[in-house]
């Protein structure tokens, strides 16, 4: 198999390159964000024939370094990776709406995709899945809710509803009226995954459970009432799939992103891993998730309904606020709030081109991130 991976340092990406190495599957090409040293280190391993910087410094000093390569950089050279012509796998493991249009151009040159991306679908689901069927390719879920729904769902028609189930993230035991306090060292101490910081405070905040929400509506074509969200500390089980007859089927697998990407690398085909641990099992505890304390995930659903721009618009917000609140700009609960008043206050609009969601999403981004940092630098 021949294969591209997007965001190749991240977390996602090195368990993906751990995968094609132990089945000596082909590295064509790849991107990075800041990490030369690991860029060099993949090159070293894979060999691969192009890579794509961050910047364009990078770039040219990668190439001095390994003139036999090519190099590009930038949204540009992520489009030149995804639209890379042939019989290839496309891992899209960026972090941000950054990862939009490389998935379009991948769909129109009729890949096979590999979706660890929340942001595609969240941004323009229905556009994707219309372009999904248009060209005729196959995406699947890297997430390991999704693809448990998938497995679980094993193609039949008579589903009733699906569950995706929620850690509760680093901050679940926490007493709301704490959470100003929380640092952001606490925040990145997830208990049950070891994710990058992006998707970790995703995860505090439930925002990440909002995403899939929608991710699930557009990937299964199930309407927002019959997607439901259970509280599940263990993290052993990610999804179940309720049928007409009232009988449940559940996927459990370890905590572990390495199960989902080979389950979208190899599908149909299962490859043999580390086997499911029964004696360490002593309990699987579910509950309600309190959407006083998480309301992110209500936002995200009521968002999802009414469609058009808004999910954009949210995304864009959260990513900016996330970002203010890694760079110490902004208290944890504050994340919450900005994204609430931004959707609130946005005239919500049909979504009509995958170029209007680039250009909402841009723009909101910057307009949330430079109010926060220019009211912090002037008080």
């Amino acid at each position: 198999m021949n294969v591209i991976v997007l965001g190749a340092t991240g977390s996602i990406g090195t368990q993906t390159l751990a995968l094609l190495k132990a089945h000596q599957d082909k590295l064509v090409a790849f991107s990075f964000g800041s990490s030369i040293d690991a860029a060099k280190k993949i090159i070293d391993e894979f060999q691969p024939s192009l890579v794509c910087a961050q910047t364009k410094n990078d770039a040219d000093g990668l190439h001095q370094e390994y003139p036999s390569i090519r190099f590009v950089h930038g949204p540009n050279g992520l489009l030149e990776l995804a639209g890379l012509t042939g019989d290839y796998t496309l891992v899209n493991a960026l972090v941000g709406s950054v990862g939009l249009a490389p998935t379009v151009r991948a769909i129109e040159t009729k890949k096979r995709i590999c979706i660890a991306n929340k942001e595609t679908l969240v941004i323009a689901g229905e556009l994707i899945m219309k372009l999904v069927q248009q060209y005729k390719v196959t995406l699947l879920p890297v997430d390991s809710e999704h693809v448990a729904i998938h497995q679980a769902m094993q193609g039949d028609v008579n589903v009733e509803s699906v569950v995706l189930t929620a850690s509760g993230g680093s901050l679940r035991d926490w007493a709301k009226e704490d959470l100003p306090k929380a640092t952001i060292h606490d925040v990145l101490q997830h208990p049950n995954w070891s994710m990058g910081d992006k998707i970790t405070v995703d995860s505090a905040t439930m925002m990440n459970k909002g995403f899939e929400i929608i991710e699930a509506h557009h990937l299964f074509g199930i309407d927002y009432n019959h997607i439901q969200t259970v509280l599940h500390p263990e993290s052993l089980v990610h999804g179940l799939v309720t049928y007409a007859d009232g009988s449940v089927l559940a996927q459990l697998a370890h905590p572990t992103m390495s199960i989902p990407i080979a389950y979208a690398l190899y599908y149909p085909k299962k490859i043999q891993l580390a086997a499911f641990d029964w004696q360490r099992l002593s309990s699987l505890r579910f509950g309600v998730i309190n959407e006083a304390r998480y309301p992110l995930i209500r936002l995200a659903i009521d968002v999802g309904q009414q469609g058009g721009v808004l999910p954009c618009v949210m995304n864009a917000a959260n990513e900016a606020a996330v970002r203010l609140f890694l760079e110490g700009h902004i208290l944890f609960t504050q994340i919450e709030s900005i994204v609430e008043s931004t959707v609130t206050e946005y005239e919500n609009q049909p979504l009509i081109s995958i170029t209007q969601a680039i250009q909402i999403d841009q723009e909101v981004y910057n307009k949330v991130l430079n109010h926060y940092v220019n009211e912090r630098s002037t008080a």
